[in-house]
């Protein structure tokens, strides 16, 4: 058996035989109610391990030392809101067959779903300017007229609701430089034939995939658009902003955990920006590999700006323009 693993059987042995001073099992196998004001205020270091250990073997997601209080914080917050008094306890309820929606809530608490409208210009100038021209020519010359974006820990949404903005911009453009044969039906669409645009946009929280599914944004989180853009692909709706039913169509929402197999395949693009940051370098590396399958060749794929790729896969080519940066899947000879 490796070490790593022999340590981490001895380490969830611990916590197990030794649970909080304040146990709420009593001779019961259920967990038991208790009232808040017994909430360890720390946890040991055995029960951390052996949440990070459940946490990283269900997602992923990696906490080393640096996060230690992070991940007290929010362990304290599932005890609490669960009415549960000791750390095995919760352990239990989280492992059990009735503990799978507490799983995923904890999931959720663990992420930090900060985004926005157009997050990183350069990034996207780089993928509006450049990269969706170059993979029109190469697509149109091959009479194939399909374009499949993901957008990987999308979150509320703003993310896919930008690509599909700029997309939309990207063909018609396209249309003036390039006129087409093919008549164009009336009213005109927001993608104009023969294009046809999916964009799968996934994420692990299912409260936060039922808010970008909804497309609606306060006017703070409208900040970063401008008015030509509200006026496109908005409808104000009091004080908010609804995304207009033509762009919604363009965006589909799916639950995916990056620890599993079974993501979307046959993309052009994949956007998955500041979420490798969660993961060691040993889930990094299978997450690449993961990616580069999920691509077509000569795809592309974007990460976070504090990212980066260099000596984790050789399967990708970095792509760098006016401080833009992204990677294309690249032929690997053996």
């Amino acid at each position: 058996m490796p070490e790593k693993n022999r340590q981490n059987r001895q380490t969830v042995k611990r916590a197990l035989l030794q649970p909080s001073k304040s146990p709420s099992m009593k001779g019961s196998d259920e967990p038991e109610p208790m009232g808040t004001s017994s909430i360890p205020a720390q946890f040991s270091e055995a029960e951390l391990k052996l949440l990070q250990v459940l946490v990283y073997q269900e997602c992923g997601m990696h906490f080393d030392e640096r996060r230690t209080h992070f991940l007290q914080d929010r362990l304290q917050r599932r005890l609490k809101e669960c009415q549960l008094d000791s750390f095995y306890s919760y352990y239990r309820l989280l492992i059990s067959k009735e503990g799978k929606a507490e799983l995923a809530r904890l999931l959720e608490n663990l992420t930090v779903n900060e985004t926005s409208f157009f997050r990183n210009k350069a990034q996207l100038d780089l993928f509006h300017k450049h990269i969706l021209d170059d993979l029109m020519r190469r697509k149109q010359a091959q009479r194939d007229y399909s374009l499949r974006i993901w957008s990987a820990g999308c979150s509320t949404g703003q993310e896919p609701y930008t690509l599909a903005m700029l997309i939309a911009d990207s063909l018609a453009y396209y249309y003036l430089r390039n006129p087409q044969s093919v008549s164009m039906p009336s009213p005109k669409p927001l993608i104009p034939p023969p294009w046809k645009v999916e964009i799968i946009a996934s994420d692990i929280s299912y409260s936060v995939l039922r808010t970008a599914q909804e497309g609606i944004y306060s006017e703070t989180q409208m900040a970063t658009v401008d008015y030509s853009y509200r006026l496109r692909y908005f409808d104000k709706v009091g004080e908010r902003y609804a995304i207009k039913k033509a762009l919604k169509e363009v965006v589909h929402f799916d639950f995916h955990n990056l620890k599993t197999e079974y993501l979307p395949q046959r993309n052009d693009v994949i956007f998955c920006r500041n979420v490798m940051m969660y993961f060691d370098e040993a889930e990094q590396k299978r997450l690449l590999e993961k990616f580069s399958r999920c691509l077509n060749l000569q795809g592309y794929l974007f990460v976070g700006h504090a990212e980066s790729l260099l000596a984790l896969t050789n399967k990708f080519a970095m792509v760098h323009r006016n401080s833009g940066t992204a990677y294309q899947k690249v032929e690997v000879t053996v």
